[in-house]
């Protein structure tokens, strides 16, 4: 009977964990605080539809195996070198100031140390699934702020490793001589040491043996053999299971089938830790919540503004970054985020969070779980506000020299220093056009110094810095940046303090072109449009129409502001712009390389074969134009040609036929 019930439990918590992730998609709210509030509602605590958690959470801990072997699979190679000095400094100095500033203020409120230490690291995590899940769907990713805040978050995925190791030793440290500490750090070292080698030596090896029997049910198998026999191996040695998967994980990262692994462990590990998490709610008590609510609300007042302060001060102070991008990146990492929960839920185990502080690390990252995508959506006005209002307005990078009217009249203003804007300063270097660049990025703005004077440190969505550029003044503003939020806000302030300023507005989202234009972009240039655009004149010179036809059909579609393209796909294109595709044009067509003989125009009967009209013949750089009809062509000539695309392929079609004339 009891398996029975386990069996039904099971399938109930497959079913909520379906529902909060629908319910939740649906409402664009995250989908981890979907499965928390589910799994709340159906545990003990609400519905009791599931009396009895304790066993379902067994099985679904084997989610956080498969998390922690992802991330052993993808740290060590790929996202480590990308980490760079950015992530160092701002996600070490995150973490050690969150861990130390929370210890502190939990010691002296009057909990032990080792219980302080563990607050410090659960609140220093941050929600990676959310925060890029949040970032991609507002196309900030790529935004300087976005850039700091996945470099923290990566930072944060590393942290948990040593959070994990920390927690046998804090644990036997609570009641342990200095003799016993020492032996209990040399005995995780030994089996920290024993466990590397194996999974170093073996892990290998074994998935070359069996890739060459070219069995996939044998390879998948295999898979999960090692992440969970790599977990258990590191428990029963005194580590952690999510330690013994994370190993395996870095192991395996060497082998050439690394690619192959996680495809194999990724879809299962999303199933089961959508089931972690759902079960980790229903261990939520809302009496709980209620008889601890002044605790909560500290809890979640400290995650929130404490993170919020250390990420932006980070960015600002240590990396150079301006207070509005510094801070954008600070209120998006200001929840906790799934290792919150993973690392609670080991800490518990081990003896060193009691319930009630369980309970409110249960509540309090629910909370901040639900409050982080408005948390976001208001990032940006407080970002301003801040910015506004703040003294320290970077003067000294701000203070751009203006120069005389007439220069600022002349000049361009370019405001983005990558990829886009240096082909274009570079342009205008070639042709003297005068113009001036701004960027936000420290680093990139102190390397392009030394080859490029014309390029500044700045904000520009500040308006004082607009209006020490001379954007009033201008002949052109170029907004090449990659926030697609700033960009708007960008052009808004532009278009507010200088009406009559021509403003060229870069993004690359199809979504981002009716904001921009509304804002007062005089023309937009969208990136995914342009590629379409691209390959429709690629695929039509393969089809060889003629490539004027081509350049008035590309423009077509540009000067409708891409609107036959962002029609609907279930229509066809207007018939006016198919029109243009047939319409005459002038082509340089080759006699070919083996043309027989001489054969005149008249010979070959062109105008009445193919209907095109040859205006000129051009042979070893001579050009005669209005060639008789009786004047021989050779090979190698080239003829100047007016006709329909058709009708041009018809006469390369001729000509190609004469190469086999007798």
């Amino acid at each position: 009977m009891s398996d029975t019930h386990l069996l039904f439990e099971l399938i109930l918590l497959l079913a909520l964990t379906a529902a909060g992730l629908a319910l939740f998609e649906r409402m664009r709210l995250p989908a981890i605080a979907g499965f928390l509030v589910v799994g709340a509602i159906a545990g003990p605590g609400g519905l009791g539809l599931v009396p009895d958690p304790e066993r379902v959470r067994l099985l679904a801990e084997i989610g956080v195996i498969f998390l922690l072997f992802e991330i052993g699979l993808e740290l060590p190679l790929s996202r480590l070198r990308d980490l760079g000095r950015m992530g160092l400094i701002a996600g070490g100095t995150q973490v050690v100031l969150t861990v130390g500033i929370v210890a502190l203020g939990a010691t002296v409120m009057g909990l032990p140390p080792a219980t302080a230490l563990i607050l410090g690291g659960l609140i220093s995590m941050s929600s990676t699934a959310l925060v890029i899940r949040l970032l991609s769907d507002e196309a900030q990713i790529d935004a300087p702020h976005g850039r700091l805040a996945v470099s923290v978050l990566v930072f944060q995925d590393l942290a948990i490793v040593p959070f994990l190791l920390a927690i046998p030793f804090l644990a036997d440290g609570g009641e342990s001589s200095a003799t016993g500490l020492i032996v209990s750090v040399v005995r995780m070292g030994a089996a920290l040491a024993l466990v590397i080698f194996i999974v170093r030596i073996a892990v290998p090896r074994v998935l070359n043996a069996v890739a060459k029997t070219r069995s996939p049910d044998l390879f998948s198998l295999l898979s999960l053999l090692i992440v969970l026999g790599s977990a258990f191996l590191a428990e029963e040695l005194g580590l952690t299971l999510a330690v013994g998967a994370f190993l395996a994980g870095v192991a395996a990262a060497s082998s050439p089938y690394a690619q192959q692994l996680f495809s194999e462990v990724v879809p299962l590990r999303g199933v089961v830790l959508g089931i972690f998490f759902t079960a980790i709610g229903m261990l939520f008590e809302p009496q709980s919540l209620m008889a601890h609510a002044p605790l909560v609300i500290l809890y979640l007042t400290v995650t929130l503004l404490l993170k919020t302060c250390i990420v932006a001060a980070a960015g600002h102070l240590l990396l150079g970054y301006s207070i509005r991008a510094a801070l954008l990146a600070g209120l998006a990492l200001s929840q906790t985020g799934e290792f919150t929960f993973v690392l609670a839920e080991a800490a518990a185990q081990a003896g060193l969070l009691g319930e009630p502080y369980y309970q409110v690390v249960l509540s309090g990252s629910i909370l901040s779980l639900l409050a982080s995508p408005f948390v976001m959506r208001a990032a940006p006005r407080i970002a301003d506000a801040v910015a506004s209002w703040s003294d320290r307005s970077e003067s000294r990078q701000e203070s751009v020299p203006a120069g005389d009217d007439e220069l600022r009249q002349a000049r361009v203003v370019i405001i983005g220093y990558g990829p886009a804007g240096q082909t274009l300063t570079r342009l205008l270097r070639s042709i003297d056009i005068p113009y001036i660049v701004i960027d936000n990025n420290p680093r990139a703005v102190e390397r392009a110094q030394a080859h490029e004077p014309n390029i500044h440190f700045g904000d520009a969505t500040r308006p004082i810095l607009l209006a020490w550029l001379g954007v009033q003044q201008a002949r052109l503003v170029v907004v090449a940046i990659s926030d697609a939020l700033a960009t708007r806000r960008i052009v808004t302030r532009i278009r507010l303090s200088a009406p009559d300023t021509p403003v060229l507005a870069r993004t690359r989202y199809v979504l981002e072109v009716d904001p921009l234009e509304n804002a007062g972009a005089t023309s937009v240039v969208a990136e995914e449009f342009e590629a379409s655009i691209e390959l429709v004149a690629r695929t039509l010179e393969l089809f060889e129409i003629a490539p004027g036809p081509i350049s008035r059909f590309t423009q077509a579609l540009r000067d409708e502001g891409y609107g036959a393209i962002r029609g609907s796909v279930r229509l066809p294109l207007d018939p006016w712009l198919m029109e243009l595709l047939d319409e005459s044009d002038t082509e340089w067509v080759d006699c070919p390389p083996d043309f027989v003989g001489e054969r005149s125009l008249k010979d070959l009967d062109v105008r009445a074969r193919t209907g095109c009209t040859v205006l000129a013949v051009e042979r070893k750089g001579q050009v005669n134009t209005n060639p008789s009809p009786s004047e021989p062509l050779r090979r190698g000539d080239r003829l100047l040609v007016l006709g329909e695309g058709e009708k041009l392929a018809e006469l390369k079609a001729l000509l190609g036929a004469e190469t086999l004339a007798p």
